[in-house]
Formats: structure tokens, sequence, C-alpha cells
């Protein structure tokens, strides 16, 4: 039996993970903040530092993807703790407690979410893992994010950071906004619309992490199709498939009305490329965005 320990299950990527091992036989056990409703999940609380002994007991990995949606409301000082916090409490809760396994000689596979965010605003250069670390919030946030898993990397755990791009999936997250305004043709460029979006389809990003729990990479991965693109073309190339025209331009000053500090790192430009999972012999099935527009769009 193979066990997999699972934060952050009932979020985007988690559920889809979630289903996806299930089908592969893994069992799967969900930390839950709220009280346990059945025999598959453990209720712990990263803030006060609990988290049972048996949650992870018989764990064969552990996956981390939780943590508060960095666009899920606009960013006050209340707020903008709760992104830190809810990232950096539950990942050290868990690096601390797979040191201690480790130490008592148990190596549990640990996959921990991170973001694109961590290289800021790139420009024009192409990002891989070596690349260095951007300044700003959003930047510090993945930073102190992946530095919490420093007790499990320092014992020997094997632990992959998942720097992760923009999600797409019709049904949740990014896309799901976007397509209200995708069928009326009013999904034009953000800003200049020159910027890189580093992407992936949500089908990509979780077989990803199906590869990496099967893998011996450790360190940074970079979580995005071989083959980013300026925010114009995936808007474009978006609305093509639905058949809509995608010209009218969302105006900077726009997006910071609506969206707040965020919109900084919407018209980011991070040429990320995934140069590790490749390596690794990792093969996405939509690599460029017009394939991914046809699987997702039709």
């Amino acid at each position: 039996m193979t066990v997999t320990v699972l934060a952050g299950a009932s979020g985007f990527l988690g559920s889809a993970l979630a289903h996806a091992l299930t089908e592969e036989g893994h069992t799967i056990r969900q930390l839950v903040r709220r009280p346990a409703r059945s025999a598959d999940e453990v209720q712990w609380d990263p803030d006060a530092g609990v988290l049972p002994q048996a949650a992870l007991e018989d764990a064969s990995a552990v996956v981390n993807l939780g943590g508060a949606g960095m666009g899920d409301r606009r960013w006050n000082a209340r707020y903008r703790r709760l992104i830190i916090t809810s990232r950096v409490h539950g990942t050290a809760l868990l690096a601390n407690a797979l040191a201690e396994r480790a130490r008592g000689g148990e190596r549990v596979r640990f996959l921990q979410a991170s973001a694109v965010g961590y290289y800021g605003d790139g420009g024009e250069q192409e990002l891989t893992e070596d690349s260095p670390n951007g300044e700003g919030f959003v930047p510090s946030v993945c930073q102190a994010w992946e530095a919490a898993a420093g007790p499990a990397v320092r014992a020997g755990v094997p632990v992959a950071f998942l720097r992760t791009g923009l999600v797409l999936d019709p049904a949740a997250g990014a896309l799901a906004r976007m397509m209200p305004l995708l069928r009326l043709g009013l999904a034009g460029p953000l800003g200049s619309g020159r910027q890189w979006w580093a992407w992936i389809t949500r089908a990509d990003h979780v077989r990803a992490m199906v590869h990496l729990l099967r893998s011996e990479v450790t360190g940074p991965v970079n979580v995005s199709a071989p083959t980013p693109e300026r925010n114009k073309d995936v808007t474009t190339t978006l609305a093509r498939h639905l058949g809509r025209p995608a010209f009218v331009p969302a105006p900077a000053f726009g997006i910071r009305l609506v969206l707040g500090e965020f919109a900084r790192e919407i018209t980011a430009s991070q040429r990320m490329v995934p140069r590790v999972l490749v390596a690794d012999g990792f093969t996405f099935t939509a690599p460029t965005i017009d394939l991914a527009a046809e699987q997702l769009l039709g």
C-alpha cells in the first residue's frame, strides 16, 4: 500500500492530484484544518504547530499544496500576513516532522509547493531553476515558503520545490475567470501584452507531480510548459479556439484598480522554462498554447 499524505487536497490542484493518485492505487491521507469527517482525513493546525503522529504513519510521500490564494482578494496588511503564514507555518511543521523521521532512518519524499513568483519580473530573460530570486512581496513570500522546508532538506529528506506557473483549466482558476470575457470577445491583452507568461494545463501539472513522486529529483523544479508565451499570444490563441476576437486591451491602470497590488504579478514578465522536468524525462501532453487551447476548449 502506497500512502501519500496531501495538504491542500480540496484545492484546484490538490483535488485533481488526489483523484489521479487514487486511480493509480495510492491511499490518500488528507490533512484538514476542520475536524476530520472520514478515516482518510487527519486534522492538523499549522498555526498552533499541531500535527498528530498518525498523520505521517506509513507515508511514502507528502505533498504540500496549502496556502491562501494570491489573487483571491485585494491585499491589505492582514491578508498579506495570511498569504505568508498560511504557507510558512504548514511547510515548517511538515518539514520538522519529516526531518525527525529522517533522523530515525525513514526518508519520505516531499513535494513542496512554490511559484513562478520566486523570480519576480524577469523581463526578456529566460528563467531556469538556477536563476536568482526577484525582489518584492511575492518573491519574498516564495523564498520564505521554500526556506521553511529547510529542516527537511538539511536532514536529507528528498525535497522538490514546485515553482508553478499559470495553471490553465476552464473549470477553475485563472482561465475560468477569463472564460466569460473570452466568450464575449473582450479578453484582450493585459497591459502591454508583451509580458511573458509561464503556463501549464492542470492535467500536465498533475502529471508532473505524479512523475516527481516517482523521481529522485530534488531542489527547485519549474512546473510550466516548455514554451512560455507572451500574454497577448495566450489570450488571442484561447479566443481563436472559441471563435472570438481578443483585441480589446485591459489597461494597466484598470488592472490595478480591480486587483490592487496583485496586478503587478499579473503584468510581470516571467519567461520560465522547465529544464529540470524535461531533463528528467517528463513529456507534456500540451507543450504549446495552441495544443493546450485545443485540449481545453475544443
